[in-house]
């Protein structure tokens, strides 16, 4: 049973880089195969279609983001410091970001595009992303405003993460954090 698993990890896996990397429309089952180590005749047995295979990467994603947020909470109390936190954690993933763009908002640019239920996984993620910073807000005091608050924050770190790897410029995220922890103080 771990054998089975180990191998559609390893596809899940294979298939979440590439995808980042490359984009879900010009990878193939075959590309995902050969990372994974993995016959490209057993990718069926794991995964029906490619959109199988995109609905795994987006849960693995999913489940990422989620982990990354629960962190964020237990480690710091003060809810400025988990925004802050945050935005470390997206200074320190920025070369990444220079090179292939924001893994989940590329995720989501693209599958956008698409109708029914890869668009629908897609803005589940960012609504998770959102409705997190939404929280973040409510818990200081900006009641109704913080749905507003959230999407401002979401859209400039989004809108940076673009720029970055337009420009292949890692600064740009690290300069937009600099405003973004200045427009925190006065909206917050």
């Amino acid at each position: 049973m771990s054998r089975k698993n180990d191998k559609r990890d390893r596809l899940i896996e294979a298939a979440n880089d590439l995808i980042y990397q490359q984009t879900f429309n010009s990878t193939t089952l075959a590309d995902i195969a050969t990372k994974a180590d993995v016959p490209l005749g057993n990718v069926y047995y794991y995964f029906k279609t490619k959109d199988d295979i995109l609905k795994a990467v987006v849960q693995k994603r999913s489940v990422a983001l989620q982990s990354q947020l629960t962190a964020l909470e237990e480690k710091f109390p003060n809810t400025k410091e988990r925004i802050r936190g945050f935005l470390n954690s997206w200074i320190e993933s920025s070369d990444t970001t220079a090179q292939y763009g924001c893994d989940i908002g590329s995720l989501c640019q693209e599958l956008g595009k698409f109708t029914g239920e890869l668009s629908h996984l897609a803005a589940e993620i960012m609504n998770r992303l959102q409705t997190w910073f939404e929280t973040q807000f409510k818990t200081l005091g900006k009641g109704e405003q913080s749905i507003v608050l959230a999407q401002h924050l979401l859209s400039s770190i989004q809108g940076a993460a673009l720029l970055t790897l337009t420009f292949k410029d890692p600064n740009m995220i690290k300069r937009q954090s600099k405003n973004i922890e200045q427009w925190l103080e006065t909206a917050a």
